[in-house]
């Protein structure tokens, strides 16, 4: 109902309410009063009909225009999960584990892994600053190049460099990914990478302890930005663990935050498990803290370096 109509009905009604009461006595002597009360109760009820059509109208025409948007996140949300990789590799020395929980049906949140013919393997984690469609759809943009470039062969740093000015180009000031790209060696159980930003991965195994701290800014932040390799070497059996930060800021009922020391005793307590058991671990964890309702995105990238398994 029109807020013109409503303040006409409420009106008209009130002075109606008033008339009656005032001229109750009158009322009962005059026929003239008497069909003149009719006449205005009959309009206010024909006044209230109308508007009560109007208003199913109206909400018809917002039922239709919510499925049309229903329909329209559905077809988004099925592009969006094809963008993730179908199969994950677990024969050139690391096997893996991944998730992606949006929060609003589509996430600004991304995960990669490519294997590549030269013997490279490529492994990437990023969180979109925002949320819902213009998030995602920088997802897209930054899937597209990251795959392009993490072709070329070129080391992380370079790969790192080039996304960050396409990413500058393309978004304003407020729009920026944090990232962290890593690049395996499989003959030389080496992992070269760049944390733009990201989260710091962690490390159970040899390396337990270490930080993966090389890197730079976040992407997109600065048009010139420079960026570090980091290189560390994988021993069998080390686990890295990488995470948006939905993970570890989801809020209990009392406003406080996972945090990165519950997240690293969840990932020790089940280190001997299977990677999607560890994952599931950390997941229900997390639920039982925060609830079913994620306030943000939240994705896990799990590694195990192994065995690299021969062609058969």
């Amino acid at each position: 109902m029109a807020g013109r109509d409503k303040i006409y009905l409420i009106a008209f009604l009130l002075g109606a309410g008033v008339l009656l009461f005032l001229g109750r006595g009158f009322v009962q002597g005059s026929a003239l009063a008497t069909w003149g009360l009719t006449f205005g109760a009959t309009t206010a009820v024909a006044v209230l009909l109308v508007s009560l059509y109007r208003v199913q109208l109206e909400l018809k025409a917002s039922r239709r225009q919510l499925a049309r948007k229903e329909a329209e996140l559905s077809f988004a949300l099925e592009v969006q999960q094809a963008l993730f990789p179908r199969h994950l590799p677990d024969k050139d020395g690391l096997e893996f584990a991944a998730v992606c929980i949006p929060a609003r049906g589509i996430s600004g949140d991304y995960y990669d892994v490519m294997q590549f013919p030269d013997g490279r393997l490529v492994f990437a984690i990023a969180d979109i600053s925002g949320k819902g469609i213009s998030a995602a759809i920088l997802m897209a943009n930054l899937q597209a190049l990251l795959r392009t470039l993490a072709e070329t062969g070129n080391p992380p740093s370079e790969v790192c460099k080039r996304l960050n000015h396409h990413l500058h180009q393309v978004t304003d000031a407020s729009k920026f990914a944090t990232f962290f790209y890593g690049e395996w060696n499989t003959a030389e159980h080496r992992l070269r990478y760049v944390k733009a930003g990201h989260n710091t991965p962690i490390l159970l195994g040899s390396l337990s302890g270490t930080q993966l701290a090389e890197g730079g800014f976040p992407l997109g932040m600065f048009a010139q930005a420079e960026f570090q390799t980091g290189e560390v070497m994988l021993q069998r059996d080390d686990v890295l663990v990488l995470y948006s930060d939905g993970i570890t800021e989801a809020l209990s009922s009392a406003g406080e935050e996972f945090g990165e020391t519950r997240l690293q005793a969840e990932i020790e307590k089940n280190a001997g498990k299977p990677l999607s058991e560890i994952q599931a671990a950390i997941l229900e964890a997390v639920r039982r803290w925060a609830g079913d309702e994620p306030d943000d995105d939240m994705t896990l990238l799990m590694v195990r370096a192994i065995e690299a398994k021969e062609e058969q």
